[in-house]
Formats: C-alpha cells, structure tokens, sequence
C-alpha cells in the first residue's frame, strides 16, 4: 500500500479541499451510487493506504494508454494518475529495460496491487507472437496475476480479444478472463475504453473493499448495466421516424437518428451518452458517427457500416420494443453527472434489429447481474 492519501495529494498539487469532494461527488454520480455514498468515498480517499497498480500492454495499439494519459477529470490528468498510484507501466513509467523489469517483480514479489491489463494475448505457438525481454505474454501475465488482488482488463481487446481476435486470428488471441480463473476479473471494454471508468472501479475497490457488481460478462453495471440506444440523445428523431439515409444529408446535418447507417447502440450496453469522452466534451454519434458497438464481444464482425433498410417508417408501435435494461441508474446520481437522459421505450423493426450485428447473444446475458 502507499502510504500518502488521495487527499494528501491533492493539497500538495495546489489543489483545494473544494476540489477534492468535486472528485468524490463525481465518482458516486459514475458509479450510481446515491449521494450519501460520497461521503463514504471521501473517507476511503481520506486514508493513509492506495492500492498499488501494475499496468501490463500485450497485442495492444496502445489507444486504451493514450486515453488514460488525457484523462482530465476533474481537475488534472496526474489527479487520476494519483489515485491509482501506477508502479509499473511500461509506455510511460522513467524506467526502461532490466530496470523497469525489476521495479515491476518487486511490486509482484510485495504482492497486493490491481493488476490492469491492456491488449489481447497471443496463444499460438506458446505464445511467441508477443515477447517482452525474452518471456512471451503468456507467461507475464499468470505470473503478475498470481499476487494481485483482483485483475482489470482495459479496452475491448483485454476483454474480449478486440481486433487480434477478429478472423482469420493468427496469433489465436485471447482475452484475460479466458485465461485468469482463479481471481476476480473485472472488463472495461471500449475501443478505448473510457478513463472515467477505471477511475470509479478503483474509487469502489479503495471504498468497499471489491470490485462492483458486474454483469455476466465481467463488465461493471455502473458502467455497462443500460443500452446506448436507451439513452442516446438521437433517440427523440428515432421514435419520429427521422433517421439518416446517407452521409452528409440534411438528416445529417440536422443530428438525426443514425439507426439505419448501421448504428450499434441498440445492441450496445455503455454509459457513452454520459460520461462521454475527453473530459465529457464528446462521443462519437454526437459527433455525427454511428456506434460501433466496441464494447460488446466481436464487435469487428459486426459490419460497422453496414446499412439498414427499414420500411416505411410508422408509429413506433408497430415495431418490437427495445429491451429496457434490467439496471437502471438512480436519478439522483444522474443529476451528478450532469444530467442523462431517462429510459425510454422506443421500438425497432425485429429484422432491421438482426441485421445490425450477430443474433443478440449477450444482449440478455449481459444485464444479469453477477455478484
């Protein structure tokens, strides 16, 4: 454990007590925790003890670090980076070669640490598809996961297998959980994953002393317990039939529903529409992009662009309806966040809905709450 404080930090970075329950307030709103629950966070945060975090790359882009090292919420990236008391990360820690091998076996042989891992593994050939000083990632991995106390899989490939996993897959990529089994695994999926949501899991881990509550696909329900598509802000030109026909057309420019260029929010579960990304400011189907659906499972398989064709559109009643999710978030912690918009029923032709992606295998599986 570290011995200095979040709160210590935080005041001898120049930053105000003011500050500080800023950043407890807005982990209970991210985590749908009432606002009671922020004064619990803030005297976990208050306490002389972080837990230390290794962070482990493998067949990565490094997106889910370069997301990490912009998080800004919600004062300053090093805010974030003190909370999670980082001691070993390859990309950006000073030390490099035999000495960062080093300082990273000295925290595994101290034991007690989250252990955070980014990219897919390679199983192909034992593993030689991705060596780091000579020992293939097979091999790091079971032995950092050996000591730590829970293991954090950040972005889609960590989770899921991402884009290595996709076919024909060569290297026979797998995700962490399909190879740790005898610790808590915890996915935050995402291509990337969204910063916010590291920071809550750990804020819950120091707070409560486990991870949170997670769905059957390891996804935290905080995070991943609601469909995009519920809370969207299109959703009003969905249920008035206005939908996007073509890039660049008037429903286009007007930031209408991108449903039928073959968005994924109705079978995506994130918390996109709230917590946004590079300090709240955007998202992509904001920015006029549909959803890809990178949190899910074979995401790449999907057909990102693959279009839609509805027929003539009529009251949304005549349509399947969305499934409204099992996991709702408390009102109160939304007001947190700034706001996010109330589920919604709304209603989607049943062949267009196949269409978007494979039969929605984890669509139901994936508001099971698993303790």
């Amino acid at each position: 454990m570290v011995s200095s404080s979040v709160q210590d930090v935080v005041s001898e970075r120049g930053l105000s007590r003011r500050d500080f329950l800023k950043f407890c307030s807005l982990m209970a709103g991210v985590l749908a925790l009432p606002r009671p629950y922020m004064k619990r966070i803030e005297k976990a945060l208050a306490a002389p003890a972080r837990t230390p975090v290794i962070w482990l790359e493998f067949q990565d882009c490094a997106g889910c670090t370069e997301a990490f090292l912009r998080a800004s919420r919600p004062t300053a990236a090093e805010l974030i980076l003190d909370v999670l008391s980082v001691d070993y990360h390859e990309t950006i820690m000073a030390a490099s070669g035999h000495r960062a091998e080093e300082a990273k076996q000295t925290s595994i042989d101290a034991g007690g640490y989250l252990l955070v891992v980014e990219g897919s593994i390679p199983s192909a050939e034992d593993g030689i598809y991705c060596c780091i000083g000579g020992r293939t990632a097979l091999d790091i991995l079971q032995e950092a996961a050996a000591n730590a106390l829970a293991v954090v899989s950040v972005g889609n490939c960590s989770s899921f297998g991402g884009l290595p996993k996709a076919s024909p897959n060569p290297t026979e990529a797998l995700s962490v959980m399909e190879l740790v089994t005898d610790k808590p695994v915890l996915n935050l999926p995402g291509c990337p994953y969204n910063p916010v949501n590291l920071t809550a899991t750990i804020v819950h881990f120091l707070t409560f002393g486990e991870l949170p509550a997670m769905d059957s696909l390891h996804r935290p329900l905080f995070a991943y317990g609601a469909r995009i598509h519920d809370n969207c802000e299109r959703r009003g030109h969905f249920d008035a039939g206005e939908f996007v026909k073509e890039w660049g057309d008037e429903g286009h420019r007007k930031g209408w529903c991108l449903y039928q260029m073959g968005c994924k929010g109705p079978v995506t579960f994130h918390n996109c529409p709230a917590v946004r990304y590079n300090d709240g400011t955007n998202w992509p189907v904001a920015s006029g992009h549909g959803c890809i659906g990178c949190s899910e499972p074979d995401f790449w398989e999907f057909g990102i662009y693959t279009t839609i064709e509805l027929d003539a559109f009529t009251p949304p009643t005549t349509y399947a309806p969305v499934q409204i999710p099992a996991q709702s978030i408390d009102p109160t912690s939304t007001a947190v966040m700034g706001g996010l918009a109330g589920l919604a029923i709304g209603a989607a032709g049943a062949a267009a809905y196949q269409a978007l992606s494979k039969p929605d295998e984890n669509g139901d599986a994936s508001s099971e709450e698993k303790e």
